[in-house]
This record gives structure tokens, C-alpha cells and sequence, in this order.
């Protein structure tokens, strides 16, 4: 479960910003809407981003997909001739000649524990790591590694086990993806390992990528028929059944609809509507990280949905007996309503006009009444975050 992301100096966040998934206390509406584990604090289940054009609602969609990146591939190319990991998604501030370095740190509850977890790094080295664990119970913390360029201190915790092995992690390699690889007789850095890739994101490229579906979708349609069938029915678009055929190096899949005469024809479901289409996607990706307690980070997330079925989507997510969570990101206010969100769940990007820097804000930031039509003030300008239009055509 995510609690926090914070960066600073990656795209457009030139200055440490942090998103934060932590329910405000004093907000008592839509207690549905968050994840309660016994703990002082609750967390949000969705969280929604609106911003003008160019505002950064992307940029934070990448800057998580370039943390996972550089965790999961820090270790892949070291010493061979290819460009390094760190210098391919290296992507400090762009708008100032210092560039410096670039920070990332997220805060996780996996099981029992709270996990703090961040590095600074340019495009050559990493500059900083650190791993912090909390007992969740004793409220106690503890630090598992801190490293500055080459030196690593180990905690308690894990010294015995790893200290043999700290001098061999290269400069451009995380001390986590190092760790993670070998057979340690301890599970911390593939549980935190794990936990950062179960944030799965994706950007607006990755939603019209129907791989996904080839991949995915027969395994959908063997075992779970019934509930893919259930979604679509609920979402009304006339499809009754799916199936798939193989055929060579190549799936093609068939919805059936009902003729008049009350028989099922069948269509090739890339014949749907893109609509349609994306629909049965972001089902299979509600379903896997509802299942799997995941957390999913979608951009722009709206398009080609019609608002009821957004709200549909979103919904998906408030199951009390799971730990998902859904970020996204978009420009349809129809929801921006306090009948469906708590404040907290609502963020806004903003770029500076003379920095071009993006700032990242919720709408808890803002003193408003009970009865604020949300949408309304958001549109007049009330919260910032719209397009300014210059002049006329």
C-alpha cells in the first residue's frame, strides 16, 4: 500500500514534492473510500489529478514509471558497452544550467511494517540510498542500510548476513536491486523490492497497447468467464459472450451480440469501439490489483470513457476487503464532486509561467465549505490549475 511519493529535481518537479496518500483526520465523509488497517491513521483508496495541458499530470505518471525503472534495472547492464540505466532515465529539471542531482523516496505498509525507502542520483552514480523500517505495532523504527557514493552502513538487522557483500555493489547499482538478487537469509529487500513493483503504472502510450490484451485475455476468458462477463453486462455496451480462437503465431478473440431474432452473432472484438475495448482492459487491470492488493497509476485515464463508466471503474476500488489503490490522472471534472470524493482525494498540477516548474496540491490546501460546488470552483479558477487562454484565435 502506498503511503507517500516524493521527488525532487525529475521533469518538471524541480522543487521536493510529495504526494501523499495519508487520509486528513478531521475529514469524516466517505468513510468507504478509505483503507482502515487498526492503525492511527486511515489511507485513500483513489486519488484523482486534474491540471491544465502541459501542467505536469503526465510528468508525475512517469516519474513513478522512471523510479520502478531504475529499481528494477540498476543492476542489468554494468560493465557492458550499452548506455547506463542511470544515464537513460536520468531526467533532472530541464529549465536552469545546473542541473544536480535528482531524489526519489517512497513510503510503503507491506504486511505489519512501514518502509521508507529513497535515493539521490545523477546520470553516472548513485549519490545517496537509504532504507527505514517501522513496526507498525511498537511504533518503532529502525534503519536497515544508509549509503553515501561507496559507503554503506548496515543495521543490525542485516549486517550479518550482507556485510560480505556491500563492497561489490557498483556505483550506478542501488544497494536494494544488488541485495534483492542474491539468496540472503533475510526477506527485507525483496519485500520492499516487491512492494515498489506492484505499483503497476501505466501512461496514456501503454493504455493503447492492446499486447496487453493478446497476453492477458485467454487466461481472463478460461478462469474467469463469468466475472469479465458480469463487468461488461453491467457496463451495458450489448456484449453477452467472449471467446478466443488460436490460430498460428496470432489470438483472435469474439464478442457475441444479440440480433433481433435473438440469436448471438459474433464480431472480432478489435472491430469494437475503442471505447469497448479499453473498458475490458482497465477491468483486467482493476481486477489483478484488486485481487492482488496492487496499487494502479493511470493517466489520463478518462479518455474514450464516457463518465459513467469512469465512475464505474473508479468504484471497483472501493471494496473494503481489499488494499488496492487507484491514482490517475485526468481532465473530466465530472466527478470532482464531494458526492463521490473526499477532498484528500482530490490533487491539482500547476506549471509556474516563469519557472516552468509543475507544483503538485490537493484540494485539502484550500479552506472551503461543506456545500462548495467543487467543480464550479474549479473551473472559474477558484484552485488554480486550468488553462490560461491568451487573446482570441
Amino acid at each position: 500500500m502506498l503511503v507517500q511519493f516524493k521527488m525532487k529535481n525529475v521533469l518538471s518537479f524541480k522543487e521536493e514534492t510529495i504526494f501523499d496518500m495519508t487520509a486528513i483526520s478531521a475529514y469524516k465523509e466517505h468513510p468507504s473510500n478509505l483503507i482502515d488497517i487498526d492503525t492511527k491513521e486511515k489511507f485513500l483508496r483513489v486519488a484523482a489529478i486534474y491540471g491544465a495541458n502541459a501542467s505536469g499530470k503526465s510528468n508525475f505518471v512517469w516519474a513513478l514509471k522512471l523510479f520502478r525503472r531504475i529499481v528494477s534495472q540498476s543492476l542489468n547492464n554494468v560493465d557492458d558497452e550499452t548506455e547506463s540505466v542511470l544515464k537513460k532515465y536520468s531526467r533532472p529539471f530541464s529549465f536552469e544550467e545546473n542541473k544536480g542531482n535528482s531524489e526519489f523516496e517512497i513510503v510503503q505498509i507491506l504486511g505489519d511494517e512501514e518502509y521508507q525507502y529513497g535515493f539521490e542520483y545523477n546520470s553516472e552514480k548513485i549519490v545517496t540510498e537509504w532504507l527505514y523500517r517501522k513496526n507498525l505495532k511498537a511504533n518503532r523504527k529502525v534503519m536497515i542500510f544508509e549509503r553515501a557514493m561507496q559507503e554503506v552502513n548496515l543495521g543490525a538487522s542485516v549486517r550479518k548476513k550482507c556485510e560480505a557483500y556491500k563492497e561489490q555493489i557498483p556505483s550506478e547499482t542501488l544497494v536494494l536491486s544488488f541485495f534483492n538478487k542474491l539468496n540472503l537469509k533475510t526477506d527485507i529487500f525483496k519485500t520492499v523490492y516487491s512492494g515498489i513493483m506492484d505499483i503497476l503504472v501505466f501512461t496514456s502510450d501503454d493504455c493503447e497497447n492492446t499486447n496487453f490484451l493478446d497476453a492477458i485475455l485467454p487466461r481472463i476468458i478460461d478462469n474467469e468467464k463469468e466475472k469479465l462477463l458480469e463487468f461488461l453486462a453491467a457496463i451495458d455496451i450489448g456484449i453477452k459472450d467472449i471467446t478466443y480462437k488460436k490460430k498460428e503465431k496470432e489470438t483472435l478473440f469474439f464478442t457475441f451480440h444479440k440480433g433481433e431474432d435473438g440469436e448471438l452473432y459474433p464480431l472480432n472484438l478489435y472491430d469494437e469501439s475503442e471505447g469497448t475495448i479499453k473498458s475490458i482492459m482497465l477491468y483486467i487491470h482493476a481486477h489483478m490489483a484488486i485481487i492482488s492488493n496492487y496499487v494502479l497509476v493511470m493517466d489520463e485515464l478518462n479518455v474514450k470513457l464516457h463518465p459513467l463508466l469512469l465512475k464505474f471503474f473508479i468504484d471497483l476500488f472501493y471494496n473494503n476487503d481489499s488494499m488496492a489503490q487507484l491514482i490517475y490522472t485526468t481532465h473530466d471534472t465530472t466527478l470532482m464532486d464531494k458526492k463521490f470524493f473526499r477532498r484528500d482525494q482530490i490533487w491539482f498540477t500547476e506549471k509556474d509561467e516563469q519557472t516552468a516548474a509543475t507544483d503538485l496540491f490537493s484540494l485539502y490546501d484550500f479552506s472551503i465549505r461543506k456545500d462548495t460546488k467543487v467543480e464550479k470552483g474549479y473551473l472559474i479558477g477558484r484552485f488554480g490549475a486550468i488553462p490560461f487562454i491568451k487573446g482570441g484565435l
